[in-house]
């Protein structure tokens, strides 16, 4: 901040410098149009003389000293005593700052005393920058453009919001429902199993292979991920981690292992766990870690080993979302891996509910044991995506066709106030319709209840929400994205014209 009160007084200096430039410059129009009239003046004078000397009758020796008296009279008209004198302009040497002969250190005292010297105040840097006018302009621009605005939505904004919330509801009610009972489920678990077989074929997998000896194609390219993606925290039982984490098991060690998870959080631990060769739990609200049988990564160097160690990562990660080999090759859906972030509520051992007194650590659980998973999360977006399209294309329709506005204008930009507040009213349609649906078919328990919500769509409304609450709690103040943005789209502008005349 600092730095950026310094420049701003050095453009008030330079500002100040400017108008002085500006007021000797018309100083010396002045006094030059005063000399031109001295000079026309004593150019007549000097005519006149001369003309009364021609009509006198004198001897040579008289007519040399009257011309002798005559050219000290002209020297003395136009003599430096006559022609005014202006002082000069105080500037600062900014030439050794471009050749780097001077630092910005002594850039700033040099101003500094610059303004000591002329009076200048420099707490504030930024006053006197701008004329009334120009101040008056800027704030009525900020105002318009810049600042949080109380949306102005008419009944059809809100019909249109709350009628595409119902209908998404609908969808996430008979088609998206709970895992293992999801028409769209199932089509989303189609889709994750054939994107392994793709991952594992563009590795080296033969397909072919594996169907003419009879098994299941899906199984057979798991295996091969896993056997080529080895990592040393897939440890799946209690009793494999020494007792260490509780109620350790095959359905659940993707979620309790950090390193399985697919997120910023999941990738820190997994390169971490092998790097120390050990295995990050977390479970009950505590995170565990044990040893492990010691693991080698591949590279020569450490950027080479953390390249490895993201790609077994990633690698393990395609093999594991659709379920383990053996319970797919046995007909079964296997558990995958978490929900992004999912894994946190591990971390929540609190709370008391339902008959069995469960904390949100104990029922997170036993929801993802059924399938909660990642693969359920892509069936819960497909219903939340749709209610944003139909909102942004309905909203985009409505402001170029009904309000008459440019193309330009009709971006179905979060930072549009409208388009948030129907965003908002969308999302918490959707969720009405799926939590009411969700609390009837849950009868009351914890786990079955939570296994019908759509977590995906609760969290997009918690976060348009929020949004909606800050904007209205910041109403009238400077939206200082808005300002961001509008300097990033400049900076851009300036950047490529630069290059087109640079090119």
């Amino acid at each position: 901040m600092d730095d950026f009160n310094d420049k701003a007084l050095s453009l008030k200096v330079q500002n100040h410098q400017f108008k002085k430039a500006g007021g000797k410059v018309s100083d010396l129009h002045r006094e030059i149009g005063n000399v031109n009239v001295y000079q026309g003046q004593t150019a007549d004078e000097i005519k006149q003389l001369s003309k009364e000397l021609a009509s006198l009758d004198f001897d040579g020796e008289t007519v040399d000293e009257l011309d002798l008296l005559l050219l000290e009279l002209d020297l003395e008209l136009i003599s430096e005593n006559n022609i005014p004198k202006l002082q000069r302009i105080e500037k600062i040497e900014f030439d050794h700052l471009l050749n780097d002969q001077m630092d910005w250190s002594d850039y700033v005292a040099s101003i500094n005393e610059y303004s000591k010297r002329n009076q200048i105040n420099p707490n504030s840097p930024f006053e006197g920058l701008l004329t009334k006018s120009q101040e008056a302009a800027l704030k009525n621009r900020i105002q318009k453009e810049f600042t949080f605005k109380a949306p102005n939505c008419d009944k059809y904004d809100y019909l249109i919001a709350g009628t595409s919330g119902l209908l998404c509801g609908l969808i996430d009610v008979f088609f998206v429902g709970a895992p293992g009972d999801s028409p769209l489920g199932n089509e989303v678990d189609k889709f994750a199993n054939s994107a392994t077989e793709k991952f594992a074929k563009y590795l080296g997998w033969d397909s072919d292979k594996a169907a003419e000896k009879g098994s299941n194609t899906t199984a057979s390219a798991i295996g091969f991920l896993e056997r080529k993606f080895k990592i040393n925290y897939d440890q799946a039982t209690t009793s494999s981690v020494g007792g260490a984490v509780d109620n350790l098991s095959l359905k659940n060690h993707h979620l309790k292992s950090f390193g399985h998870s697919p997120d910023i959080i999941g990738l820190f631990f997994s390169v971490l766990n092998q790097f120390t060769s050990k295995s990050t739990f977390i479970s009950n609200g505590e995170i565990t870690t044990v040893d492990t049988e010691n693991f080698e990564l591949q590279g020569s160097t450490f950027i080479s080993k953390v390249f490895c160690g993201i790609a077994n990562w990633f690698g393990h990660i395609m093999s594991d979302w659709t379920g383990s080999s053996g319970t797919v090759g046995q007909g079964g859906r296997g558990a995958g891996v978490p929900i992004p972030f999912y894994n946190l509520f591990l971390g929540i051992n609190a709370g008391e509910f339902g008959d069995n007194k469960q904390s949100i650590a104990t029922i997170a659980t036993k929801v993802f044991e059924q399938g909660y998973d990642a693969r359920h999360g892509l069936t819960m977006a497909i219903p939340v995506v749709l209610n944003e399209l139909i909102i942004r294309l309905s909203w985009v329709i409505k402001a170029r066709f009904f309000h008459q506005k440019d193309w330009s204008q009709c971006i179905p930009s979060d930072s549009n106030p409208e388009l948030r507040r129907m965003l908002c009213v969308g999302q918490g349609a959707l969720c009405l319709v799926d939590g009411v649906d969700a609390t009837i078919r849950g009868g009351g328990e914890p786990v079955s209840t939570l296994l019908r919500m759509n977590l995906l769509a609760w969290t997009r409304f918690a976060h348009l929400s929020l949004k909606e609450l800050n904007a209205w709690v910041m109403q009238g103040k400077i939206d200082h994205g808005k300002i961001d943005a509008y300097l990033d789209d400049e900076f851009e502008k300036q950047f490529n014209s630069n290059y087109a005349r640079g090119r």
